[in-house]
């Protein structure tokens, strides 16, 4: 079995499937790029995608963003519930800077004891699956 301790490693979460709202999402991840759905009206951010702004109604697209935020909430997960994950792990909601309300769920991969709310990460876009597609972790990062 395949860890996610070696920054290398795919791991054996299940594999993405793309929909018509979130194939922009995986099509940016794994060419190296955390993109987030954006309205091109009203320029608010909103995840999960939609094909339409929930706020008014104009078409979105896809846009990068700089993967930096805040851990807004955490859980320790102490069984093992995923292949390729070994436990303890931390699995946070993580706020991005670029809007508030605009949360990501990824491994944290820090010591369990060391995560807080309101600690700041960054992302890193690892392989998942097979490794067609990357999926979001976090980083500490220092402000």
């Amino acid at each position: 079995m395949t860890t996610t301790s070696d920054p290398g490693a795919v791991t054996r979460a299940p594999v993405p499937v793309p929909d018509a709202d979130s194939a922009g999402f995986w099509e940016s991840t794994r060419d190296g790029v955390l993109s987030i759905d954006r309205c091109t009206q009203c320029r608010r951010w909103q995840h999960p995608p939609l094909e339409a702004c929930r706020h008014c109604g104009q078409p979105t697209r896809f846009e990068p963003v700089s993967g930096r935020g805040e851990v807004f909430s955490f859980i320790v997960v102490r069984q093992p519930t995923v292949p390729g994950h070994e436990p303890p792990y931390v699995v946070g909601l993580v706020e991005l800077a670029e809007q508030s309300g605009i949360r990501l769920t990824g491994v944290v991969r820090a010591p369990v004891d060391a995560v807080h709310i309101g600690m700041p990460v960054e992302v890193r876009l690892m392989p998942v699956g097979g490794g067609e597609f990357r999926g979001p972790e976090f980083v500490p990062v220092s402000r």
